[in-house]
């Protein structure tokens, strides 16, 4: 009776380990890969610039008398507000949608850095928002001034209070969108983080006002107060009873949110099961 010799057993080679540039690699083919984010980002700017158009078209005191910009045509509430809920909900689903789908558990135990994963979807969603909201600035700054001008109250971008507005409009969307991906790797749950962002970034700052010293400053620490300070060019009435923003503090503002979210994201992601 013969016995066949088992083959030796060999250790399985292990790869070297991923490098960053390769999560930012892999989190943008991710991005780019689906569908519907080329239709609805081509389709956000187009409804925030052509915001800034029909508010432009319907501002009947414009030439009226010397010319000076004008944020509320050039950055129409309702445009940005769209802004904002898409953002930060392309922010939540670059997140929320490998946990429904399980894709979260192949990328943690390809990548066992979970903390590294988060920072490459931040930097990619940064990177890729702060393309379309300065798209979106851009081009809404261009249009209302083109409408402008031809009533003769069109101003350079170098009038005073134009670039601080336009640099806000900008980075509103890729503070919204880490905003979003923050809450997405803390709540894992798609209409939880949806509703929450929504309400922290556009329903919550309506529940305050400027009336009394806390609830000026509790309306103030939100995203989109502060927008709304840093496209204003005037100073508040040194005669109102409110109590005013101010342009530091909104520009704190805009550091500290995503800064905050994203922190504690990596933080809480190393500390529990995916």
């Amino acid at each position: 009776m013969t016995t066949l010799a088992s083959a030796p057993r060999t250790a399985p080679v292990a790869g070297p380990p991923a490098r960053f540039s390769d999560l930012l690699a892999s989190e943008w083919i991710k991005t780019r890969s689906l569908r519907s984010t080329p239709w609805t980002i081509g389709l956000t700017v187009l409804f925030v610039v052509g915001s800034a158009a029909v508010a432009t078209q319907a501002d009947k005191a414009a030439g009226s008398g010397p010319a000076d910009f004008r944020p509320y045509d050039a950055y129409p509430a309702a445009g940005y507000w769209t802004l904002i809920l898409v953002a930060c909900s392309m922010g939540a689903l670059a997140v929320v949608s490998e946990y429904s789908s399980g894709l979260i558990r192949t990328t943690t135990v390809a990548v066992p850095a979970r903390g590294s994963i988060v920072l490459a979807k931040a930097a990619v969603t940064a990177a890729l928002w702060t393309a379309v909201g300065t798209a979106a600035s851009t081009g809404s700054f261009l249009v209302s001034q083109a409408i402008l001008y031809g009533r003769h109250a069109g101003v350079p971008i170098t009038h005073p209070g134009v670039f601080r507005a336009l640099v806000a409009s900008a980075l509103l969307a890729p503070v919204c969108a880490l905003v979003g991906l923050g809450l997405g790797v803390l709540l894992r749950h798609a209409a939880g983080t949806m509703v929450t962002s929504v309400f922290t970034l556009l329903m919550l700052p309506t529940m305050f006002s400027e009336s009394a010293r806390w609830s000026a400053d509790v309306k103030h620490a939100l995203v989109s107060e502060a927008w709304k300070r840093l496209v204003q060019n005037w100073e508040p009435d040194p005669g109102s009873l409110g109590y005013s923003a101010t342009v530091p503090g909104s520009w704190i503002v805009y550091t500290l949110w995503p800064l905050i979210t994203i922190a504690v994201a990596v933080l809480v992601v190393g500390r529990r099961d995916v």
